[in-house]
């Protein structure tokens, strides 16, 4: 089975809220609400994967610096392994917006759990229970 590295980021605001991003309909696990990344490319750092993706995806600059590892998922789906480290990113430059038209929402990290989830993002909740 291959693995595939995704990495991903609990952007926390100044409020101690968490930004989810909506899956789109009609993408695998559309409609799911997850922590923003994506998938790192051949010979890229999870890094600068994060950096790219989230200005992408949400039009921010991250500086590395800024990104603290914080655990990480392992979870297999049907055709394909994932392993997935969480960074804490707390200090960005610009307003996080859905740049390629996905829902965006705050949450408190006690409200994660209201929103429905891919299963390898459900087990990295009570890591940010405990943190935040």
């Amino acid at each position: 089975m291959r693995i595939v590295l995704v990495a991903a980021v609990a952007l926390v605001d100044k409020d101690g809220r968490v930004l989810l991003s909506k899956r789109p309909e009609g993408k695998q696990l559309g409609g799911l609400w997850e922590f923003p990344g994506g998938k790192v490319e051949q010979g890229e750092r999870p890094e600068a994967a994060l950096i790219r993706e989230l200005k992408e995806e949400l039009a921010i600059d991250v500086a590395e610096s800024c990104l603290a590892p914080l655990t990480f998922a392992s979870h297999p789906y049907e055709d394909f392994h994932l392993l997935m480290p969480l960074y804490i990113c707390r200090r960005w430059k610009g307003l996080a917006r859905g740049a390629e038209g996905q829902e965006l929402k705050w949450v408190y990290p006690k409200q994660l759990r209201d929103y429905p989830m891919p299963p390898a993002d459900v087990p990295l909740i009570p890591h940010l229970l405990d943190l935040l």
